[in-house]
C-alpha cells in the first residue's frame, strides 16, 4: 500500500447533510456552509497541506434541527452539535482548533 502526508494536526468531520439542509447558516451573512466559515475563520488552507483538516462528510445519523453535526477526530466519543449562526470562536475552541490568531492579535 501507498501513503500520502498530509499537515494536518487535527481532523473534524462536518455532516454535510446538515449543512445542506440550513442552505448555510453561518459566517458574516449567514449564508456559508459551518466547514467552508470555519476554514476562512481559521485561515485554513482547502485539502491536505492546511494545518487542520476540515472535511465535510456525507450523513453522520443524528439529524439536529437548525443545527450541524460536528466530529473532532481526536475525541470521537463526544460529538458537537453547533446550532446555525454559532460563533465560530466558540466553535473552533471547543473543537480544540483554537481562534484564528491572526484575528486574536488585531484584536489585542
Amino acid at each position: 500500500m501507498k501513503t500520502v502526508r498530509s499537515n494536518w494536526s487535527d481532523t473534524v468531520l462536518v455532516c454535510a447533510k446538515c449543512s445542506k439542509k440550513l442552505h448555510g447558516g453561518f459566517g458574516p451573512k449567514g449564508k456559508t456552509p459551518l466547514a467552508k466559515a470555519l476554514r476562512k475563520h481559521l485561515g485554513l488552507k482547502k485539502g491536505r497541506k492546511g494545518g487542520a483538516g476540515i472535511v465535510e462528510v456525507k450523513c453522520l445519523g443524528v439529524c439536529p434541527k437548525a443545527a450541524v453535526t460536528v466530529v473532532n477526530g481526536a475525541q470521537t466519543r463526544e460529538w458537537l452539535i453547533v446550532p446555525e449562526g454559532a460563533d465560530l470562536d466558540s466553535v473552533a475552541e471547543e473543537l480544540g482548533l483554537g481562534s484564528n490568531p491572526a484575528r486574536a492579535a488585531s484584536q489585542a
